[in-house]
């Protein structure tokens, strides 16, 4: 809208300036034309009450005197001369810059001659100053051309040009005025206009296929375009449910197909060594042998040790596909990642920390289980050519608590760096690969993340992030 006024008023300006030239230009050529006709007609006048005979020679007897006041009545000076453009008389005023002379140019004679209406007018410029010569044939009572009638013209425009002037200052006030009210109708509209897209606009921002979205109910009529946009983007938020819905449970079913394949490929393995001991029992056990009781010991503890490694399996399963329900209570987690620490012998392990107490809302127990599985994950990087020196430090900020566990073993490959926290990943021969898994959900049902910092072949680096209390 401001550039629209603008452009307008510059428009307007111009045709303005325009209009007011060609004005001018239209008044000063009326103008010529009426004291022309004046002129000859007065000239007509003195002709039918000369007692001279009306033939070019006489002209300047009949005009001795009275050409002066011909020109002094009509406010212009007047010059005659010959058909063959020799000066006859003047006004004598005094004009040296009006370019005339005491003869006429052939040119000009040439051109006056050539004219349908027996009339030509010389435009020129002296110092800045318009000038009009009018040249025309006086005729005798029989329309005989008797001499040439020459009538300098001046071009005076300060009339015209202060009328400019005037106009312009007061157009520039109005268009000013204008200009001001279309900033600010201008920024009323487009708030007003803007308002339905900004609401869907912030609304797209927020957007989240894992979360409930909420849909754009506008108080108020706008444009039908406007309408149409909100329309499709509710619509677009009930399909993006149902395929959130779609998705989630797709999910869930192969994450469990997934699992349950997981499981039973782990339960196999110690079924296997598990028949070939009782099939082996059946075939060489011997009551009468003196080493029944010894051999009967050894089947036994070999059944018991795969039982054993089903058992750790159903359990690593079962702690991670049914949590125990969280308990939010304000734990101390220097106090509760020294008593995990605890339980290893190992004399590789240092532990820091920058306060004796910081406390955050966190399951005490989860709280050790997390600390244990990412100490137990250190113990196992161990580099075969250096001791693997395991740093479990917690420091603070002014918001947050960070529970850092560092080991300087072999790292993790880069290929597998954005696997490290997948369900049923693992680099090991053993496990199901669930233990960082379940530490990351945990740590995360308490609001907090868990990053993973490695180099390859030198060290690897857990850092737990919780808000303080």
């Amino acid at each position: 809208m401001m550039v629209l006024t603008i452009i307008a008023s510059v428009l307007i300006a111009g045709m303005s300036i325009y209009q007011f030239k060609e004005q001018a230009k239209d008044y000063h050529e009326k103008r010529l034309l009426r004291k022309e006709q004046a002129i000859k007609e007065h000239i007509a006048f003195v002709l039918d009450e000369t007692d001279f005979q009306v033939v070019t020679n006489n002209l300047p007897y009949i005009f001795k005197e009275d050409i002066y006041g011909l020109s002094a009545v009509h406010g212009m000076p007047i010059y005659m001369y010959d058909l063959n453009g020799t000066l006859l008389k003047s006004s004598k005023a005094q004009f040296t810059s009006d370019g005339l002379h005491k003869q006429i140019s052939l040119d000009i004679i040439k051109k006056l001659n050539n004219a349908d209406d027996g009339r030509y007018v010389q435009k020129f410029e002296v110092d800045g100053q318009s000038y009009r010569s009018s040249y025309t044939y006086l005729t005798d009572n029989r329309f005989k051309n008797i001499a040439i009638l020459n009538l300098p013209y001046i071009e005076n425009d300060d009339f015209m040009n202060h009328e400019l002037e005037e106009f312009l200052k007061r157009l520039a006030l109005v268009y000013a005025f204008i200009f001001c009210f279309s900033i600010i109708l201008g920024y009323f509209l487009s708030k007003y206009i803007t308002r339905s897209i900004r609401n869907i606009s912030d609304n797209l921002k927020e957007l989240d296929i894992s979360k409930r979205n909420r849909k754009i109910d506008i108080d108020y009529k706008g444009t039908e375009e406007i309408n149409t946009l909100v329309e499709s983007y509710n619509k677009m938020v009930d399909e993006l449910e149902e395929s959130a819905v779609k998705l989630a449970t797709s999910e869930r079913e192969q994450a469990w197909r997934e699992m349950a394949k997981q499981v039973a490929h782990e339960i196999k393995n110690p079924l296997t060594p598990m028949r070939l001991t009782v099939q082996s029992f059946q075939r060489r056990f011997d009551p009468e042998n003196p080493d029944a009781k010894e051999k009967l010991n050894e089947y036994s503890n070999s059944i018991i040790e795969q039982i054993d490694v089903m058992s750790n399996i159903a359990s690593a399963f079962s702690t991670y596909a049914t949590m125990p329900a969280q308990k939010n209570e304000e734990t101390d987690v220097c106090m509760v990642t020294q008593l995990a620490l605890d339980i290893f012998n190992e004399s590789n392990i240092r532990y820091t920390e920058d306060v004796d107490s910081l406390m955050a809302v966190f399951d005490r127990t989860q709280l050790i289980r997390v600390v244990t599985n990412l100490v137990k994950n250190a113990i196992q990087a161990t580099h075969s050519d250096r001791e693997n020196i395991i740093e479990v430090s917690v420091t603070h900020d002014s918001d947050h608590i960070f529970l850092t566990v560092k080991d300087a073993g072999t790292g993790v490959h880069p290929d597998n760096e954005k696997k490290i926290f997948e369900p049923k990943f693992t680099t090991k021969n053993s496990g199901m690969g669930l233990g960082l898994a379940m530490v990351k959900q945990i740590v995360e049902n308490f609001n907090g993340k868990i990053e993973m910092h490695t180099v390859y072949g030198k060290e690897t680096r857990f850092i737990v992030t919780l808000p303080r209390c």
